[in-house]
């Protein structure tokens, strides 16, 4: 009876864990919300006594600023807030390019690093070390005022390996010509990129299944490479750069000084963290990983492109994600060389208008949602990847 009347009892609320939990919760939420509410019931007097309210009503303004380049058409008496997009637009042009630029440049210094080459490796261990362990605003301004400044310094063009040209008014490079043609043979280009992946997925399937080489799948990508190169070569149509009337340049691609600075200093600086990520991943997979492939006969090279790379993918996209974000967020410092970025054209716009609150909680907003984005693509790449469990 003592036993029975014992387990009947019931545990005081005070010493239940689900009660505990939950009110741990609510008191957390409490502090929150007042800690919130005290910011803004400050931020409403202080903004009352500058005779201020809160709105974006300003956006519909005229900004009356200009902005040095963009890909959207911009005039002085567009309003704050399309300026504001044109920023933004800008932005998203330097983080994409610096995405694949940076991804690139950080595979290769990464490969690089197990080469048997000496001077290779050597450079490579120099790079990384060098560019890891500066300010990125250093390497900006080196870039800016000594690399791209310097190249044209004591003439007004200069030539950079004889197909393309630099001076103060920007760096010229070769670019396919805005024709019809030429757009046509791009979506030619997408669609044999589409048709190589199936190729290739299909080669890899009858190969594990059906045990056999593969060899006319392979022949099938081979042409189908030999088709994209001829018209990557002659199908675009592509303009190079050339002088004219003097130290005129024409034709070709005309990208800003501070457009290639940002691309260069954020391509190797986010490019060598990226080279030490892809060793990391490379010195995951086991040593026995690499003797199993040299055991069937696959050379260096081909046991990294097929076995190695593809397993150590696991452990880097994970940090990889960071770097982009990072990447993005780094973007940022493009108004101290001048680049007119969402951050450029914001402070442009608090300047002129006082509404620091609203301009920074719109950068907030901006570099939240891109780095959110960039965390969910990421994301299921990663699902993509890992290795799934029957």
């Amino acid at each position: 009876m003592t036993s029975l009347r014992s387990s009947d009892e019931k545990v005081p609320i005070w010493r239940d864990d689900r009660f505990i939990r939950l009110a741990f919760q609510v008191v957390v939420l409490v502090v929150v919300l007042v800690t919130i509410s005290i910011l803004l019931g400050n931020m409403n007097r202080n903004l009352q006594q500058l005779g201020r309210q809160f709105n974006f009503g300003f956006l519909k303004n005229q900004a009356g600023f200009n902005i040095g380049e963009s890909i959207l058409p911009y005039q002085t008496n567009d309003t704050y807030g399309w300026a504001l997009v044109v920023g933004f637009v800008n932005t998203l042009r330097l983080i994409v390019v610096g995405f694949l630029t940076a991804t690139a440049v950080g595979v290769v210094a990464g490969i690089a690093s197990f080469s048997d080459n000496w001077l290779v490796h050597k450079i490579n261990l120099l790079y990384v070390e060098i560019v890891r362990n500066t300010p990125l605003l250093l390497q900006l301004f080196v870039w800016y005022f000594v690399i791209l400044f310097g190249l044209s310094q004591g003439a007004e063009v200069t030539r950079l390996l004889g197909l393309a040209f630099v001076s103060k008014k920007g760096l010229m490079i070769p670019w396919p010509a805005n024709t019809p043609g030429a757009w046509i043979a791009t979506a030619a280009l997408v669609l044999l990129a589409i048709a190589a992946y199936f190729i290739w997925r299909w080669r890899v399937r009858v190969m594990e299944e059906a045990g056999v080489s593969g060899r006319p799948q392979l022949l099938a990508l081979l042409a189908t490479g030999a088709i994209a190169l001829l018209i990557f070569c002659f199908g675009l149509g592509w303009s190079f750069p050339k002088l004219a009337n003097g130290n005129d340049v024409v034709g070709g691609l005309r990208i800003s000084i501070e457009y290639a600075a940002m691309l260069g200093g954020l391509t190797f600086y986010t490019g060598a963290f990226i080279a030490e990520i892809v060793r990391a991943g490379i010195q995951s997979v086991s040593r026995g990983q690499w003797e199993a492939a040299r055991s069937l006969g696959l050379k260096s090279g081909l046991a990294m492109r097929l076995v190695v790379f593809p397993q150590a993918l696991r452990v880097m996209i994970p940090s990889l994600s960071s770097q982009y974000m990072n990447l993005a967020k780094n973007s940022s410092l493009a108004l101290a060389i001048g680049y007119p970025d969402i951050f450029a054209t914001g402070q442009t716009t608090q300047n002129q208008t006082g509404r620091a609150v609203e301009v920074v909680l719109l950068w907030t907003v901006t570099y939240l949602a891109v780095n959110l984005i960039i965390s969910l693509v990421m994301n299921q790449f990663n699902r993509a990847v890992k290795i799934q469990e029957r």
